[in-house]
């Protein structure tokens, strides 16, 4: 699945921890509105928002603990915003379980259950150092340690931090943690190629009903198909994928399905030659939008002429959307559209 998303050729095997150092890509987020809007203003160059992926081998039961690879694996995911977790809904004897039987929710359980651990076992070193700073009457830290002892009840009813109640202010507590199982989580199930046509898959209908409880979102995609479609010319692409009845590549929905999740919008800079697409977190100020094109355009801000991509497509140029009044002048708490161009004004 990450051969397909990154498009680079990593090691496969047939058997556990062929993964000893994680793999990392930067994924492009496919938008047909930047490829609009650069065939308007004839930009020469084209570049796309990104995601980071990152891969690493699978946990197994007692990581937490060090098995396989495990602490190892753990400090890897906990650098991560979001996690896709990957598992096995195809049958092949030719590719053996690492546990017998396939079962998808099983394998689930299992890593959930490794990851809580292991949350467990960080939350108890946190709180011993609270427990031994907290003695001078710091008020901050005695808030700080009754969250934890809660906390840590919590995950010791076999609840992920996700699921945990939490004020604002707590949140930002919990933010700073980067608990493992605080973070977002998109379930994907690799079906085989005999799944494709079914309207229903019963693998894919247990977990979607394990991850309902959760709120998390499922996705489903053959992934040995997938990467063999994404090594193919656009027209031979085509005709398979119309062979499979796939409107659309499943690891594209899963970047979209990524980048919404994670709560991100994109907006366009046009320069020179290049139209460019920015990922921001939504609600993101026109400053901090600068920011994330230039340092000293945040630094120096003066303000943002803004158009919503489609008004500047309906007005047929760039001189014609200035001509009509359409691009609004606006200051440095302007929140960020998803879809608005950008020109940033700044002075340092």
């Amino acid at each position: 699945l990450f051969t397909a998303l990154s498009g680079l050729a990593v090691e496969r095997a047939k058997f556990p921890f062929s993964t000893v150092e994680p793999n990392r890509a930067i994924v492009p987020v496919k938008d047909e509105r930047l490829i609009k809007v650069a065939e308007l203003v004839s930009s020469e160059k084209i570049t796309p928002a990104a995601l980071n992926i990152v891969d690493i081998a699978g946990l197994i039961e007692g990581a937490s603990k060090g098995e396989g690879l495990g602490n190892r694996f753990l400090a890897h995911i906990r650098e991560m915003d979001m996690l896709l977790h990957v598992v096995r809904g195809f049958r092949s004897p030719d590719v053996p379980h690492v546990s017998g039987e396939i079962d998808p929710v099983r394998d689930i359980e299992i890593v959930k259950l490794e990851l809580i651990l292991a949350d467990l076992s960080f939350l108890e070193k946190r709180l011993e150092k609270v427990q031994r700073t907290a003695k001078g009457g710091n008020k901050e830290l005695a808030e700080e340690k009754e969250l934890l002892v809660r906390l840590a009840g919590h995950l010791d009813s076999g609840k992920t931090a996700r699921a945990f109640a939490a004020s604002e202010s707590e949140k930002e507590i919990i933010e700073k943690l980067q608990l493992l199982t605080s973070k977002p989580v998109i379930y994907v199930v690799n079906i085989g190629e005999e799944e494709l046509a079914a309207e229903e898959v019963e693998i894919v209908k247990e977990v979607e009903k394990l991850a309902g409880a959760e709120g998390a979102p499922v996705i489903s995609i053959c992934g040995f198909l997938e990467g063999e479609l994404e090594e193919m010319p656009e027209e031979e692409k085509s005709f398979y994928m119309e062979e499979y009845g796939l409107k659309e590549m499943g690891l594209d929905k899963l970047v979209k399905l990524g980048y919404d999740y994670l709560g991100l919008i994109t907006f366009f800079t046009i320069k020179g030659k290049e139209a460019r697409a920015w990922s921001v977190i939504e609600g993101t100020t026109a400053r901090k939008g600068a920011g994330k094109v230039h340092g000293d355009m945040e630094r120096g801000f003066i303000a943002a002429e803004v158009i919503p991509w489609d008004e500047l497509l309906n007005a047929g140029s760039l001189a014609a959307a200035k001509e009509k009044g359409l691009l609004r002048l606006e200051g440095k708490e302007y929140i960020l559209k998803d879809g608005d161009i950008a020109f940033f004004r700044f002075k340092v």
